[in-house]
């Protein structure tokens, strides 16, 4: 476990430097980022809460949740991703604490609310990960951002081709600096999901409870609204938010 996790943190420290230049990414489009802050407001508790934000990368969920009054723990593997979180945070003058760490081992809590977006694609151990994100939030609620990425059958895998073709047509640079390392991949549960089945037996089995599903149709949208026309047809994927209390 130990050798595949400093492999995943090694891929996204040097992700780091390339990450924030998809507005996806980095929340700089305003209608993504009043899309997303919509879908936060809508999940978590009222103001102010205590939230962990899991594996938040550059801090783009961590800074909308701040935004809305509550107060944020961010944690992520990586300490390349902090360093830029930080920096947003500071910038916007925004008190977020800031914890290199797994996400199978979060800081203590007790949280009110745990986030993560596309995290758990990234997890080992998803089951682990949810069931120590469950032991810190042991009454409060679990939110996961997570949309239908896998594209495994002829035609996914086709229309990942088509996505890098016009890419190129429109001069837009890879979201990443590499492609996610196919070794790693192997050793990841949950890599290339098609849908949200998956995750939701996960919670269930890691102990969360009245496990809810919510399409995010204005999170969908802003992504299409904000991407050139033929690519955003595209990239279009279901994206949801899976709820469950502790």
């Amino acid at each position: 476990m130990a050798e595949v996790r400093d492999r995943i943190r090694e891929w996204w420290d040097r992700d780091a430097g390339t990450y924030d230049r998809s507005a996806s990414h980095a929340m700089t489009d305003p209608v993504k980022a009043a899309a997303w802050r919509a879908a936060l407001q809508r999940f978590l508790p009222d103001p102010p809460g205590r939230v962990l934000d899991v594996g938040a990368g550059t801090g783009a969920l961590s800074v909308l949740v701040a935004e809305l009054g509550h107060r944020v723990t961010a944690v992520d593997l990586s300490p390349g991703m902090l360093d830029r979180a930080r920096a947003k945070a500071e910038a916007q003058n925004l008190e977020i604490e800031f914890v290199v760490g797994p996400a199978e081992a979060p800081p203590t809590g007790p949280f009110d609310a745990v986030i993560e977006r596309h995290v758990l694609w990234t997890a080992p151990d998803p089951v682990g990960s949810l069931r120590a994100w469950h032991e810190v939030a042991p009454e409060g609620r679990v939110i996961l951002f997570e949309g239908a990425w896998g594209a495994t059958s002829p035609i996914g895998r086709a229309r990942e081709a088509a996505i890098d073709v016009v890419r190129r047509m429109y001069g837009m640079p890879p979201d990443h600096h590499a492609p996610y390392d196919p070794e790693i991949l192997s050793w990841l549960p949950l890599a290339r999901l098609d849908s949200p089945r998956p995750i939701i037996e996960a919670a269930v089995e890691a102990g969360w409870r009245a496990v809810r599903l919510y399409r995010l149709r204005d999170v969908e949208w802003a992504q299409r609204a904000g991407s050139p026309p033929i690519l955003g047809w595209l990239e279009r994927v279901p994206r949801y938010a899976i709820v469950a209390d502790a």
